[in-house]
């Protein structure tokens, strides 16, 4: 475990299942104090509760709305007087091919994959540069780097959060805040439950069944990125499961 990341305190969104959970777990046993946001509540307060005694508060957010994640950060704010990292977890993966004309599920993964990041970072962000320090770290995937048929829109939107983290990093270097963007592969989540085409929906799931590591290799890459020397910024991390080709 890692000393470094004792007392930081940390907001992670689409903390309720996967991989945000994961890293509530990892971070509470290193001793962080969290601020947990999701949609689903009854999960995010069973979390927190099976995490006591660690300093766990939890609040309804959808990412989608800017005031919700705006809400979730002051919070954190207000709650403990800083802000030391902000992970921007949260995403969806409806795959479909772009000649389904799946326009409903276009827009939820923009809405929670690009808009719920840049809305986390703006949140963050004056915070982070009013203490001089700071950790914002976005979720991408292996999907931001290679797109297969039937990703193109998932993929996109992955490849955006990549470019809004190198965008970030520039910007945000005169005022001591870092910026780590963290790209998996297969790995145990309910990912693959967002999917709605029934055909697609069976390959993925059978693709995770073969393939997919434990969420806590997420949590274990994310500790590592956070826990280093304050002049140490950890830009991008892409693993994947050893099995895995794409």
């Amino acid at each position: 475990m890692n000393q470094q990341n004792a007392g930081k305190v940390v907001v992670i969104t689409g903390a309720s299942s996967g991989l945000g959970e994961a890293a509530a777990r990892r971070l509470a046993a290193e001793g962080a104090r969290l601020v947990l946001g999701a949609r689903r509540i009854e999960r995010l307060q069973a979390l927190a509760d099976a995490l006591s005694p660690a300093a766990v508060s939890v609040l309804q957010t959808d990412v989608t709305d800017a005031a919700q994640v705006q809400r979730l950060v002051d919070h954190a704010v207000e709650t403990h007087g800083a802000l030391d990292v902000i992970v921007n977890n949260a995403g969806l993966m409806p795959h479909s091919p772009l000649e389904r004309g799946k326009i409903e599920d276009w827009d939820r993964m923009i809405d929670v994959n690009v808009k719920g990041v840049l809305y986390g970072i703006a949140a963050a962000l004056p915070h982070m540069k009013a203490q001089g320090s700071g950790h914002i770290i976005n979720v991408s995937s292996v999907a931001g780097h290679k797109v297969r048929p039937g990703s193109a829109v998932y993929a996109a939107t992955k490849a955006a959060v990549r470019m809004i983290s190198e965008g970030l990093r520039q910007e945000v270097k005169p005022y001591n805040i870092r910026t780590t963007v963290i790209s998996p592969g297969a790995v145990e989540s309910e990912l693959p439950d967002s999917l709605t085409e029934p055909d697609f929906s069976k390959a993925v799931h059978e693709f995770y069944e073969k393939f997919a590591i434990p969420a806590e290799s997420f949590a274990n890459m994310l500790a590592f990125a956070m826990s280093q020397p304050p002049d140490v910024d950890v830009n991008e991390i892409l693993f994947r499961p050893t099995s895995q080709e794409f």
